[in-house]
């Protein structure tokens, strides 16, 4: 089985704040590399990283 390499990137800006969020979505923000306010990650383009996308879809800007 051979897995394609893609070169798509998704830039994902953190624009909300983490204060008053559930546990789960803060490990899902940490896990995708942002730590603070404003802060940007470069990721692949994977199913995997879409979905935790799409669970802290109000806490995050993603482009790309």
């Amino acid at each position: 089985m051979t897995v394609a390499k893609t070169d798509k990137k998704i830039k994902v800006t953190l624009i909300r704040s983490l204060i008053g969020t559930k546990q789960s979505h803060r490990a899902t923000v940490r896990g995708l590399g942002l730590r603070r306010l404003n802060s940007v990650a470069e990721l692949e383009d994977t199913p995997a990283v879409r979905g935790m996308i799409r669970k802290v879809y109000y806490l995050v800007r993603s482009e790309g």
